[in-house]
């Protein structure tokens, strides 16, 4: 992951909210934990975050999402990310045994495997879900690429990956084990999702950060032009019945917003307006019934605090029923990723 600048307490610090909406259970659909040399961010940090008792907002479950933490630091290559798996499942054991709070951190993961190698993907799978069997729900492989050299210096995927055959039946090998594949892009690249959606319907695909409409480097002064092609192409995704989406990550130093390198962080009348347009067109075109919120953390907590964020997610739906937030904020990610309804709620009416 980028680490351009550090997640800055301090700073954070400036901009402090009190919860809207408090009692609406949340499952964080979406975040990372790793110790990397310069930045620890596991459970604690995370319940720092997310505990009622110290955000104010109802969180009772949350996602793993794969960021090459805690791999095995030698075996085949193939084989490494299982020991992301054993991590994560561990992490959530921990949290599920209630000793370290209500919330129900990593009742979900996703992990990383190679789907380029087809068929063969598939055993590997088994063995990712062999070792966590209750968590283990699908796989997010690197399949972001750009023209332009956004990911400069991070990995970049084969442009044209996901329309391979081999790409293709690795989907299909997690489709038939009843896994769901996350797919974080580039605004640019979502008509090869729609592709990939449409020739294999089998297959639950979840898009991470809403597509990821790009605004930094090349694309810096572009915003309208990004938003009409980010727009059009999601259109295409939408009208595939087995993609659901992730409201969130839209604060990354990718989607050129600059929080980062203000004097103060942004507060969630701010973010509402600038996230906002993104987020109800996309709830316009999946209905909430195919969307989930994120908070990306710790990767947007290096631009906005906790409870400003999920301020602003709840603003920007302040409109909706109480039946769509409740499918937006939890029951989209719960039935997504399979988290039980008893582990999931087991938090929701702790002060």
């Amino acid at each position: 992951m980028s680490m351009e600048w550090p997640v800055r307490a301090d700073w954070l610090a400036k901009v402090s909210e009190p919860p809207l909406e408090s009692d609406l259970p949340i499952v964080d659909a979406h975040h990372h934990l790793w110790r990397l040399p310069h930045e620890t961010y596991l459970l604690p940090e995370f319940l720092a975050d997310a505990d009622r008792a110290n955000g104010g907002h109802n969180v009772v479950a949350s996602v793993f999402a794969e960021c090459a933490a805690m791999y095995r630091p030698s075996g085949p290559p193939e084989l490494r990310s299982l020991g992301e798996v054993e991590f994560a499942n561990g992490i959530g054991a921990q949290a599920a045994s209630g000793a370290f709070g209500p919330v129900r951190a990593c009742a979900a993961m996703f992990g990383s495997v190679d789907l380029t190698l087809g068929e063969a993907a598939g055993e590997i799978l088994d063995l990712h879900v062999a070792r966590a069997p209750d968590r283990y729900r699908g796989v997010r492989p690197i399949v972001c690429a750009d023209p332009h050299g956004v990911l400069d210096p991070w990995p970049s995927a084969p442009a044209e990956m996901m329309a391979g055959a081999a790409f293709r039946g690795g989907a299909r090998a997690l489709a038939r084990r009843d896994l769901v594949l996350d797919l974080w892009v580039f605004h640019h690249q979502l008509d090869q999702v729609a592709g990939l959606a449409r020739a294999v319907p089998e297959l639950t695909i979840v898009l991470d950060h809403l597509g990821t409409p790009l605004g930094m480097g090349w694309y810096a002064d572009k915003r309208a032009e990004v938003f009409g092609a980010w727009l059009q192409d999601l259109r295409l995704v939408a009208a595939c019945p087995n993609v659901v989406v992730k409201l969130g990550g839209l604060n990354m130093h990718f989607n050129g917003f600059g929080w980062h390198e203000r004097e103060g962080p942004p507060t969630s009348e701010e973010l509402a307006a600038a996230n906002g347009p993104y987020y109800r067109a996309a709830i316009d075109l999946f209905g909430p019934e195919r969307c989930m919120f994120e908070s990306n953390f710790p990767m947007d907590k290096r631009s906005v605090g906790w409870g400003v964020l999920w301020n602003a997610h709840k603003k920007i739906v302040a409109g909706f029923s109480a039946d769509e937030k409740r499918q937006m904020f939890s029951e989209v990610a719960m039935r997504t990723y399979r988290i039980a309804g008893g582990e999931a709620g087991a938090s929701s009416s702790t002060p």
